[in-house]
C-alpha cells in the first residue's frame, strides 16, 4: 500500500532551480546563512502570486515547482498562516531540510514559468 502524501509548491527563481536540477530533482538545496527556514506553500495559486510578482521581477524569471511529501512526516511541521487565509506555508528549520528531502516522494516538478517583461524563454527549462 502506497504512504499518503501531501503537495507541496515552491515558488523559486533560476538559481535555486538550477541547484534542484543539479540534484536531479530529488532535493531542494541548503539554505543560506540568513535563510533559517524553507517556505514550501500549500497551495498553488499562493506559489503563482509568489513566482509570478516576487521572482519574475526581481530575477527576470519565476517557476512554480509541485512536490510531495509524506504525509505522516510532514505532520511534525505545524502549517503556516502568513497573511491571508489562503496563504498558508509549512516552516522548515534551514538544519531539517536534509531529512525533509529524504520524505520527498517522487521528483520536483516545475509546473509553471513566469518572465518578467524583456526576458525571453529559455529552452530547455
Amino acid at each position: 500500500m502506497t504512504k499518503p502524501t501531501l503537495t507541496l509548491w515552491r515558488p523559486c527563481g533560476p538559481a535555486e532551480l538550477d541547484l534542484v536540477r543539479a540534484a536531479d530533482w530529488q532535493a531542494w538545496p541548503p539554505r543560506l546563512p540568513d535563510q533559517p527556514i524553507f517556505y514550501p506553500v500549500l497551495n498553488e495559486e499562493y506559489a503563482i502570486k509568489i513566482a509570478r510578482d516576487w521572482n519574475a521581477p526581481r530575477d527576470g524569471v519565476g517557476y512554480v515547482t509541485r512536490f510531495e511529501l509524506d504525509a505522516d512526516f510532514a505532520a511534525r511541521y505545524p502549517v503556516r498562516q502568513a497573511g491571508g487565509r489562503t496563504i498558508l506555508e509549512l516552516w522548515v528549520p534551514a538544519e531539517e531540510l536534509d531529512e525533509f528531502n529524504r520524505h520527498i516522494v517522487g521528483p520536483i516538478e516545475v509546473t509553471a514559468e513566469y518572465r518578467a517583461a524583456g526576458h525571453a524563454s529559455s529552452p530547455g527549462r
